[in-house]
C-alpha cells in the first residue's frame, strides 16, 4: 500500500457559485493538457450536479475540451442509484442485485397487512401500500446510517413510549425481519444496503490500489458512514481530492465551537447534554461530515483563493451573521457595517401568492432583455411554481421546470384515471362524461361528431343520478341516433363495463383500464413523453403482479393508481427556455445563475416543517443515533445560502395565502434583523406587477330592467308563472320571452320539482287507473319507483317519506268520502282568456263538496305558500285555477266529464312533516280565513283578489310597457336560476350606495 499523503480536502464557500468555482479550479489544475481533464474521475452527488458542472465547464473553457468522467454517488431522495463506475459488473466480489423498489413496496404492503392485523387501515390494500412506502423510507434511513433491526430491538424505551409508538416499533421489527427472510431467500438486497456494500467495496479497492488518474469528489455533503468512508479514502489518496460545498473556512473558532458536536446517543434514563448542538445551522451537517471523516477544519483548504474584499466577501460575512446560532445572536448588536452589507439583495413582500408570481414573472421577463443572462427561480412551493409558469406564458416563455409535471395532470395520466374512476363509480354521470369528453377520447378526424353525441348524452343525464351501471345510462337514452352511437360507445367501454364489482387482483383492474384506454383512444394515450411515462408505470405494475397481486375494489385501485402516478414526473427533454429554470431545493444545490429568485419564503414552506417519522418515535430515533429531523431546517438554510451566492438575488414572499396571514421565514426575519429591511425593499417591481393587471375604473352595474317590444310581450301565461312575474319580472323575461331554459346539474340531488312531478304522476294514475282504491296507492308508488331510472340510494332514502305521505293522502281521501266530499278529477288542464291573454293551468286535484261547490287542491312535496303570500298576490295559483273552473275552462276536452261550479275552498296538501305536528307526514294548509286562523282571505275573496293581481300584471308587463325589473320584490323572488344572468352579485344591496 502506498505511503499515506496529507489529507486533500478543499472547500468552496456558500457565497460563491459552486459549479463555476469548481470548473475554474479544474481548468486551472488540468486545463493546460488537453487530455488531462479527460483522465479525471469526478464523483458527484446526482444528475443535476453533473449537468450544472458540465455547463460551468463549457462556460469557462476558452476552446473545446474533453469533459472529465463523472460518476454518480446517487441520491436516494431523487430516486437515483450509483453510477456505472461504482457499480461494476463481474469484478471481484459479486454483490447481489437490488430488489425493484416498486416490487419491494408491494411485498412490504403484503407483510404489513399480514403482521399488522390490528393496525388501523392495514387491511386496506391502498392504505397498506401507503404504509409500505413510508416503511421503505425509514428502512432506507436505517440502512444508510448502518443501523440494524437488532440495534433497534435493543433500544429500551418501552417505559417512556406511548402505546401507539410501542406498537408501531414492534410492527416495524416484525415486518423488517419477515422482509429480511424473503430477501435472503431470493438472494437480493435493499437498494440502500447494496449501495453501502458497493461504496465499501470501492473504498477498500482504492485504499489497496489507488487509481493512477485523479479522483475528485465534489459537492457531496451527506455524512452517511459508507459515503464518509469513501470520501476519507479519496482524501488520503495521492491523486484524490474532496471538494466540499458551502463549508465556511473564515468562521471564527468560538462560532465554530458554538455549532456543537453531533447529537450524542443517549440511553434511557441518561440526562440529555447540557447544550444541544445548533442542529438547524447550515454548517452543522458539514461539521458532522468532517467528524466522520476524521478531518479537522484546519486541514481544509480553499479550492480557489477566497476574495477578501468585494461582493463575494461581503456576502460571506452577511451569511455568517444572519445564520448565527441562537445563543450567539447577541452579536447582532455589535456587528460592524461591513457584516451588514446587502448589495445585490432585494426583498419583495407581495399581498398574495398570485401577486408574488406575477412579480416574479415580470422580473424574469426584464432579465431576459439582457443577452446571455441566466435566471433561476428556487422554491419548494409547487403551487407557486405553477403560478409562475402560467404567468410567464404571457410572453411565450416556457420555463425549464426541474420538477417536471406530475403524471396525473398530464393528458395520458388524467385519461387513465378517468377510466379507473368511471369503473369505480359504476358509470356515474359525472365520471362517464369526464371520460368521454377527454381530449384523448376518439381523438382525430371524427372528434367533432363524437363531441356532438357526448353533448347530447350530457343533456339526457341532467338531474338525479340514474340507476348504476350501463343499464341506467341505457334507460336515459332517448333518440334513435343517440342510441346507435351509444351502442358503439358501450363496445369501447366493454372491458370495464363487464368487470366484476367485488375485489379482484390489481393486475386485472389495470388490464381492464388499459384495454379500455386502447380502444377509446385508438392507442393515442401512449404517445409522447407523458404517454411513455404512463406506459412504463403500467408495465412495471403488470410485470410484478406475480410476486404480490392484492385483491382490490375498483375504488381502492383508483387510490393506488393515482398515488403511484403522483410519484412519476414528466420532464420534456427539450423545448423549454434555455435561460430560465425553476428548481426545488434539492435541484438547486450546486446550481448558479446571474439572477436567482428565492420565492415562497414563509415559515412552513421554506423551511418546511419536518414531517414526523410515522414508524419510530423521536426518542427511539435519538437512542438509535439517527440524524434528527430538525437537521432538514439546516439543509434548507444551506440551500438559501447557496442561492445567495449569485450577484443578484431577489427574496419574495406572500403576506397572505389563500385563507390566512402568513409568517415570514425565519431566514428572512434574520436577514431583516441584521440589515435594514428598508434598504432591500423593491417597491418598483410590485408597482409594475400591480399596474400590469390593473383593474379598469369601477363601473356601477344598474339593476337590469329590459323593455321588450309589444310583440315580444305577447306570450301565453301559466297560472304558476304569475308569481314569478310579479316578484321577479326579469326571471319571467328570461324564461318566457328570451326562452332561456334552466338546466339541472349533472348528478343532482332530487329537486323539489322532480319530487313533485313524481308525486303528481303517481296520484294521477291512482285516480284514473285505480279509481282511488286505497289499497292500490302504495303499490302503485312502489311500482312507479321501481321503473324510475334513479339511483337505488335516492329511492331508498326517499321512499319511506313518500310512502308515509301517500298513506296520509289515502286516509284524507277516505275521511272526505265519508263526509260526502269526493274527488272528481286529477291533473286536469284548462285555460281562460283574460283581457285577450290566454291563461292556462293544471289542477292537481278537484273535489266536489256535498253542496255542489268545488275544492281546488294543490299537492306539495315541500312547504306550501303562506296565507300572506296569497293575500299579497305572490301565490296566485289556487285562485286562478278556481277562476278557470268558475269560467268552465276545464271543459275543453269533450272526452272528459265536464266540471262546473264555484270554488268554495282552496287547499294545499303537503306530503312533508308539519313543524308543529308529531303525527307523521302530511298536513293540509289553506289560505282561506276560517275557524281560528288569524291570517288569510275569506273564501269568496280568493278568486276576486287573484283576478285583480292578474289584471294588474297583464296591464303592466304583458299589454303595457313596464320594464322587467330584476328582483322587484326580493322577499318573494325565490327562484335563483337566473341570478347570474341578471348579475345579481354586482348590484344587489348597492343601489342606494351610488353617488
Amino acid at each position: 500500500m502506498p505511503d499515506r499523503v496529507r489529507t486533500s480536502v478543499y472547500a468552496i464557500g456558500a457565497q460563491r457559485g459552486f459549479a463555476d468555482v469548481l470548473a475554474s479550479g479544474l481548468l486551472g489544475r488540468f486545463g493546460k493538457d488537453p487530455m488531462a481533464l479527460a483522465r479525471v474521475t469526478l464523483l458527484i452527488p446526482n444528475h443535476r450536479a453533473g449537468r450544472a458542472i458540465t455547463e460551468a465547464l463549457v462556460r469557462h473553457a476558452a476552446n473545446g475540451l474533453l469533459l472529465p468522467r463523472m460518476a454518480l454517488i446517487g441520491d436516494l431522495d431523487l430516486d437515483e442509484s450509483l453510477g456505472a463506475l461504482l457499480d461494476p459488473l463481474g469484478e471481484g466480489e459479486v454483490i447481489p442485485p437490488a430488489v425493484d423498489p416498486l416490487e419491494r413496496r408491494f411485498r412490504l404492503a403484503a407483510i404489513i397487512a399480514r403482521e399488522g392485523a390490528r393496525r388501523p387501515g392495514a387491511q386496506d390494500p391502498a392504505e397498506a401500500l401507503r404504509l409500505a412506502n413510508e416503511y421503505a423510507r425509514v428502512l432506507d434511513q436505517l440502512q444508510v446510517e448502518e443501523k440494524t433491526l437488532d440495534q433497534l430491538d435493543a433500544v429500551d424505551v418501552e417505559a417512556d413510549l406511548a402505546d401507539h409508538w410501542a406498537q408501531a416499533r414492534d410492527l416495524f421489527l416484525r415486518v423488517g425481519r419477515a422482509w429480511a427472510l424473503e430477501l435472503a431467500a431470493e438472494g437480493k438486497l435493499d437498494p440502500a444496503e447494496r449501495r453501502n456494500r458497493l461504496l465499501r467495496k470501492t473504498a477498500e479497492h482504492w485504499q489497496a490500489s489507488p487509481p493512477a488518474a485523479p479522483v475528485i469528489a465534489a459537492g457531496i455533503t451527506t455524512s452517511a458512514p459508507a459515503i464518509a468512508r469513501l470520501l476519507r479514502s479519496i482524501a488520503h489518496m495521492r491523486q484524490g481530492r474532496v471538494v466540499l460545498p458551502g463549508l465556511d473556512l473564515e468562521m471564527d473558532a468560538p462560532l465554530w465551537e458554538a455549532i456543537g458536536e453531533p447529537v450524542p446517543v443517549t440511553k434511557p434514563g441518561e440526562a440529555p447534554p447540557a447544550e444541544r448542538p445548533a442542529i438547524t445551522h447550515p454548517q452543522y451537517h458539514l461539521k458532522q461530515l468532517l467528524g466522520v471523516m476524521s478531518v479537522s477544519r484546519a486541514e481544509v483548504e480553499p479550492w480557489l483563493p477566497e476574495p477578501k474584499t468585494g461582493l463575494v466577501a461581503d456576502r460571506a460575512r452577511l451569511l455568517r451573521s444572519i445564520l448565527l446560532p441562537a445563543r450567539l445572536s447577541d452579536r447582532w448588536v455589535t456587528l460592524p457595517a461591513a457584516d451588514r452589507r446587502t448589495k445585490g439583495i432585494r426583498i419583495i413582500e407581495a399581498a398574495d401568492p398570485d401577486e408574488e408570481a406575477q412579480t416574479i414573472a415580470l422580473l424574469v421577463r426584464q432579465a431576459l432583455d439582457v443577452p446571455a443572462r441566466r435566471v433561476a427561480i428556487v422554491t419548494p412551493d409547487r403551487t407557486l411554481a405553477a403560478r409562475i409558469i402560467a404567468h410567464l406564458k404571457r410572453w411565450n416563455v416556457e420555463a425549464d421546470d426541474s420538477a417536471g409535471e406530475a403524471l396525473p395532470v398530464t393528458p395520458p395520466g388524467r385519461f387513465l384515471l378517468a377510466i379507473a374512476n368511471c369503473l369505480a363509480d359504476d358509470f356515474a354521470p359525472v365520471a362517464l362524461l369526464d371520460l368521454l369528453k377527454h381530449p384523448l377520447a376518439q381523438a382525430g378526424d371524427g372528434r367533432l361528431g363524437w363531441l356532438e353525441h357526448v353533448r347530447a348524452l350530457d343533456m339526457r343525464l341532467r338531474g338525479p343520478r340514474p340507476a348504476p351501471g350501463l343499464t341506467g345510462i341505457d334507460a336515459s337514452i332517448g333518440k334513435p341516433e343517440l342510441r346507435a352511437w351509444w351502442e358503439g360507445t358501450k363496445a369501447l367501454l366493454a372491458p370495464i363495463a363487464r368487470f366484476p364489482r367485488d375485489p379482484q387482483p390489481l393486475s386485472s383492474v389495470i388490464e381492464a383500464v388499459v384495454a379500455t384506454a386502447d380502444a377509446l383512444s385508438n392507442q393515442a394515450v401512449w404517445n409522447g413523453i407523458a404517454g411513455r411515462s404512463a406506459s412504463d408505470l403500467i408495465q412495471q405494475l403488470l410485470a410484478r403482479s406475480t410476486s404480490h397481486d392484492p385483491l382490490v375494489t375498483p375504488a381502492q385501485a383508483v387510490t393506488i393508481l393515482s398515488r403511484l402516478m403522483a410519484e412519476k414526473a414528466v420532464r420534456p427533454p427539450f423545448g423549454k427556455h434555455p435561460r430560465v429554470a425553476i428548481y426545488g431545493l434539492l435541484e438547486a444545490r450546486l446550481q448558479s445563475s446571474d439572477l436567482v429568485i428565492c420565492s415562497g419564503l414563509n415559515e412552513g414552506v421554506w423551511p418546511q416543517i419536518p414531517s414526523p417519522d410515522p414508524w419510530l418515535a423521536p426518542m427511539v430515533r435519538n437512542a438509535l443515533g439517527l440524524p434528527p429531523l430538525e437537521m432538514r431546517v439546516g439543509l434548507a438554510a444551506q440551500d438559501l445560502a447557496g442561492a445567495l451566492a449569485s450577484p443578484e438575488v431577489v427574496l419574495t414572499r406572500a403576506m397572505r395565502d389563500g385563507s390566512a396571514p402568513t409568517v415570514a421565514s425565519r431566514f428572512l426575519l434574520r436577514l431583516q434583523a441584521v440589515a435594514s429591511g428598508k434598504d432591500m425593499e423593491d417597491p418598483d417591481a410590485l408597482a409594475l406587477a400591480r399596474a400590469l393587471d390593473r383593474r379598469m375604473p369601477k363601473v356601477s352595474i344598474d339593476k337590469p330592467a329590459p323593455r321588450p317590444s309589444r310583440s315580444q310581450r305577447a306570450v301565453k301565461l301559466s297560472v304558476t308563472e304569475l308569481d314569478r312575474l310579479r316578484a321577479d319580472p326579469f326571471a319571467f323575461y328570461a324564461k318566457r320571452i328570451m326562452a332561456l331554459r334552466s338546466l339541472d346539474p349533472i348528478d343532482a340531488e332530487p329537486s323539489a320539482a322532480w319530487r313533485g312531478i313524481l308525486v303528481h304522476e303517481i296520484l294521477e294514475l291512482w285516480h284514473k287507473h285505480d279509481h282511488l282504491d286505497p289499497v292500490a296507492l302504495v303499490p302503485r308508488a312502489n311500482q312507479f319507483l321501481a321503473k324510475a331510472n334513479v339511483h337505488p340510494l335516492i329511492k331508498a332514502l326517499w321512499r319511506p317519506r313518500l310512502v308515509a305521505g301517500l298513506e296520509w293522502v289515502v286516509q284524507q281521501t277516505l275521511a272526505h268520502a265519508e263526509a260526502g266530499r269526493r274527488m272528481i278529477d286529477a291533473e286536469r288542464s284548462g285555460s281562460m282568456l283574460v283581457d285577450g291573454v290566454k291563461i292556462s293551468g293544471k289542477a292537481d286535484r278537484i273535489d266536489r263538496m256535498p253542496d255542489g261547490t268545488l275544492v281546488v287542491v294543490d299537492y306539495k312535496t315541500g312547504k306550501p305558500p303562506s296565507a300572506a303570500q296569497v293575500q299579497t298576490g305572490f301565490a296566485l295559483q289556487l285562485g286562478l285555477l278556481g277562476m278557470i273552473a268558475q269560467r268552465g275552462g276545464f271543459n275543453e276536452d269533450p272526452q272528459l266529464p265536464p266540471i262546473s261550479g264555484t270554488a268554495s275552498d282552496f287547499e294545499y296538501w303537503s306530503l312533508t312533516r308539519h313543524k308543529d305536528s308529531d303525527t307523521g307526514f302530511g298536513y293540509v294548509d289553506s289560505p282561506v280565513l276560517k275557524g281560528r286562523k288569524k291570517s288569510g282571505l275569506p273564501a269568496d275573496q280568493i278568486i276576486p283578489t287573484s283576478e285583480q293581481f292578474l289584471r294588474e300584471a297583464l296591464a303592466n308587463w304583458i299589454m303595457g310597457d313596464a320594464p322587467f325589473e330584476a328582483k322587484l320584490v326580493p322577499d318573494h323572488a325565490l327562484y335563483t336560476e337566473y341570478d347570474q344572468l341578471m348579475r345579481l352579485a354586482e348590484w344587489y344591496g348597492r343601489q342606494g350606495a351610488r353617488a
